[in-house]
């Protein structure tokens, strides 16, 4: 799966350990000229967490987002 600009929604669910998680990641810009890169997790039904990493240009966003994917899907998340 490669990184996009739309949002990517990952979710990890196992009913035997009582897991239901979600994974959100999205490129977004600032009004300063530079590309965020949003991380929403937790419980799915929950608002869950969030974290913003700023990035001086579109490749670099697109790098650590590809980075993230990668690591989530080694992790058991699946696109949902």
């Amino acid at each position: 799966m490669e990184p996009a600009d739309e949002p990517l929604v990952l979710t990890r669910i196992d009913p035997a350990r009582n897991m239901a998680r979600f994974y959100l990641l999205s490129l977004e810009p600032t009004l300063l000229g530079q590309i965020a890169l949003r991380r929403n997790w937790g419980r799915i039904g929950t608002w869950g967490r969030q974290r913003l990493e700023l990035h001086d240009d579109a490749q670099a966003a697109r790098q650590a987002q590809a980075r993230l994917l990668a690591e989530k899907l080694r992790k058991g998340y699946r696109p949902s």
